[in-house]
């Protein structure tokens, strides 16, 4: 193997803010509205939920830049600032002309990017005095993620953990409960949504949004609680830019700036983690870097998908979301990209997307494993099935400059690394994974159901 070449940022460059773009963005999202009145959401709407700090900077359109709190950066010191890595071995393998980069989020002490917002949500609801959160996961990724966060804040945690990941993933699991959190598989008996969800359908393998919908019913329903999220709403994205940010320095370090900026795509935290801050430079400076979403083909809601106001949650609990969306209620095939498998898009994710500041693609599951196949033998690192989507879209994007003969740099992120996801590979080794396809009869009378919700 070549020689790897690593950026490395000194503990001094980690940033001191966090960039939120919609500050910068010509058109702002559309507003979130308040379930009952329909009304855009206020303050006050979303702090019975979320911590005052949260909900502020969830609706925050007039700060480009918000400070972190020390507190928070001191704890992110632990891990950061992550490498930024030139894949040589894989760019060999290809025998493309491309220069491919990883931003490797994977060398967090939970293994993956995770812990960037999980560390700031555990802060503000610590400060404001809250003793328990509760909480919703796929994969496992951000359920660990926030169990660890939990215990360095001295918070009480309760994780949903989304049935076939609770089922496919046992070792993510035996992670959170390691931090101390308590992990109740979705759908359950103990929420009246997931009762509800069990009755209709006894064999129910669960979705992030019936796990959403128990999260919020049990902080709801409990004394001094409040909600946390790891993806999909403007407050994680905003968490997330530490990633784009240090990959800035880096890139200058390198002596390169990206073509093409790609990020897996579930809810959007970790493609907005490392896309934002260089999108800036395409609205404010006029560059012309490529921005790729990659989405599994099973759970297609930005290629596929509808953009109209919809729950993020199952039970329509949580406030109607301007979303690029296949319908609340959508159930997703059992892919092992767990942290993938969510009906909708954020806010801002979906208004860029509609000004075309950023693409989408969607990827096979037998296609993500085999660049992650691919990825591990070259580069040495077995990456999260979710991230195996990034390298697969990086992968295609690095062959077109093969076949163009024109030399390109991409950037993608590698948000977690698959260590405890080997079962899955396993299987995929031994031919026992498929592919999920959607017609679109299936895609329209699904979204038919949530038609007139405004």
């Amino acid at each position: 193997m070549e020689k790897t070449k690593k950026f490395l940022l000194p503990e001094n460059e980690l940033p001191t803010q966090w960039y939120n773009i919609v500050a910068d963005m010509t058109t702002k999202p559309m507003p979130m509205l308040h379930p009952g009145t329909k009304q855009p959401l206020q303050i006050d709407d979303l702090t019975p939920l979320f911590a005052k700090d949260l909900a502020e900077q969830e609706l925050n359109q007039t700060d480009a830049w918000i400070d972190i709190p020390e507190e928070v950066r001191e704890k992110l010191k632990i891990y950061r600032p992550t490498p930024l890595v030139r894949a040589y071995n894989l760019e060999k393998a290809l025998d493309t002309p491309a220069h491919i980069y990883f931003k490797n989020e994977s060398v967090s002490p939970v293994g993956s990017h995770k812990l960037n917002s999980a560390l700031a949500q555990a802060y503000y609801c610590k400060k404001e005095g809250t003793t328990n959160i509760t909480t919703e996961t796929g994969a496992g990724q951000w359920g660990t993620a926030l169990s660890l966060a939990a215990k360095m804040f001295g918070l009480e945690l309760a994780v949903y953990m989304v049935k076939i990941s609770y089922e496919q993933k046992p070792y993510r699991r035996s992670l959170m409960q390691t931090w101390g959190a308590q992990v109740i598989a979705s759908p359950s008996m103990s929420t009246k949504a997931g009762r509800k969800t069990i009755t209709e359908n006894p064999t129910y393998q669960g979705s992030l949004g019936t796990a959403i919908s128990e999260a919020i019913e049990l902080a709801m329903s409990t004394p001094n609680c409040k909600y946390t999220l790891g993806s999909v709403l403007n407050h994680v994205s905003l968490h997330q830019t530490v990633i784009g940010l240090e990959a800035e320095k880096q890139m200058e370090m390198a002596g390169e700036y990206p073509d093409v900026v790609i990020g897996c795509f579930g809810g959007g935290s970790n493609f907005s983690g490392v896309a934002y801050p260089f999108m800036r430079h395409n609205i404010k400076d006029g560059k012309k870097t490529r921005f790729i979403a990659a989405e599994p083909a099973s759970c297609p809601k930005l290629t596929r998908g509808k953009f109209q106001y919809d729950f993020g949650d199952e039970a329509g609990y949580t406030p109607l979301i301007p979303m690029f969306t296949l319908g609340h209620n959508f159930a997703p095939a059992h892919i092992h990209a767990g942290g993938l498998r969510y009906h909708g898009a954020g806010t801002i994710v979906s208004q860029l997307l509609k000004d075309n500041l950023m693409e989408a693609v969607d990827i096979e599951q037998l296609d993500s494993f085999k660049a992650g196949v691919l990825f591990a033998q070259t580069e040495g690192i077995v990456p999260a099935p979710e991230s195996a989507h990034a390298i697969a879209a990086a992968i295609n994007e690095a062959l077109k400059c093969k076949e163009e003969g024109t030399t390109k740099t991409i950037l993608f992120n590698l948000s977690g690394h698959g260590l405890v996801d080997m079962a899955a590979y396993d299987q995929y080794l031994a031919g026992d994974l498929v592919n999920y396809s959607l017609s679109n009869e299936d895609i329209a009378a699904n979204l038919s159901k949530i038609e007139g919700l405004i």
